[in-house]
């Protein structure tokens, strides 16, 4: 009785936890289940047998061009002005921007390097740590308004370590906190929300913006392993998958193309 009992209150609990959240917990009861099967101390992955439901996928907002613009000019000489722009110009994950190093940048060449992420771990705190996927580290070529932004952003930080005086932690870090050390993620995040607010835009995601410049880009006609790449995906149909509903429009301009051709 106590076991069936614990097996309905589980099942309850579990009712009222989302799809997203069931799936992370069943994938990995999955992958330890798998361990078990391998050496033989369970007879099969029960873990297979469950049923979720379907997880919805989120609809982000995306950011248009001039959108874009209007965020940049209000958030002009703040602490977000070079990462925003960074960020709407690669698509690069927040937890990207702020581990990233001045020794990954190379603003002779105008490329970067994506070899570290930050990620917040139970007892550590924030912990820099190497990017989701092989994928995830790369190479990317930047423009030269990023370039610019980031010599200046150089000039400004230089100013406020002079300023901090002994209180500054030198971690070679682009986008620090006022003391050098780690940007919480968190904090980004609110800086965000409010110059959204001044400049009157939409209440979107940050995780948004590397939508909007992937969206961007392929609306553009940058073939999508371009894009996947510069993404940081895994594979191209990773890409395709979320942006199918961009995808449509490019279709129409082989169509045009086609017809300017052949027609």
């Amino acid at each position: 009785v106590g076991s069936e009992m614990c097996i309905r209150d589980s099942a309850e609990r579990a009712a009222t936890l989302n799809p997203k959240t069931l799936a992370v917990m069943r994938s990995a009861l999955s992958g330890a289940l798998e361990d078990a099967l391998k050496q033989g101390f369970v007879g099969r992955n029960v873990s297979e047998l469950i049923d979720l439901p379907p997880v919805e996928r989120y609809e982000g907002q995306i950011l248009t061009v001039e959108q874009a613009k209007k965020l940049l000019e209000v958030a002009r000489g703040s602490r977000l002005d070079a990462l925003l722009l960074l960020t709407l110009t690669t698509g690069m994950r927040r937890g990207e921007l702020v581990a990233l190093h001045w020794s990954d940048v190379d603003l002779e060449k105008g490329t970067l390097q994506v070899r570290h992420t930050l990620v917040r771990v139970g007892g550590k705190g924030l912990v820099e740590g190497e990017p989701k996927s092989k994928a995830g580290r790369r190479k990317i070529a930047l423009a030269d308004v990023v370039i610019e932004a980031l010599k200046k952003h150089r000039v400004r930080q230089l100013e406020a370590r002079i300023k901090m005086g002994d209180r500054w932690q030198e971690h070679g870090l682009i986008f620090p906190n006022i003391y050098g050390a780690y940007f919480n993620p968190d904090h980004v995040w609110r800086l965000f929300k409010k110059l959204l607010k001044q400049a009157g835009l939409p209440n979107v995601r940050f995780h948004d913006l590397r939508h909007s410049a992937a969206t961007v880009l392929i609306a553009a006609g940058v073939p999508l392993k371009v894009v996947s790449e510069l993404l940081g995906h895994s594979s191209v149909a990773i890409t395709a998958d979320i942006y199918a509903h961009v995808l449509p429009e490019m279709q129409q301009e082989v169509v045009r193309r086609m017809d300017d051709l052949y027609g």
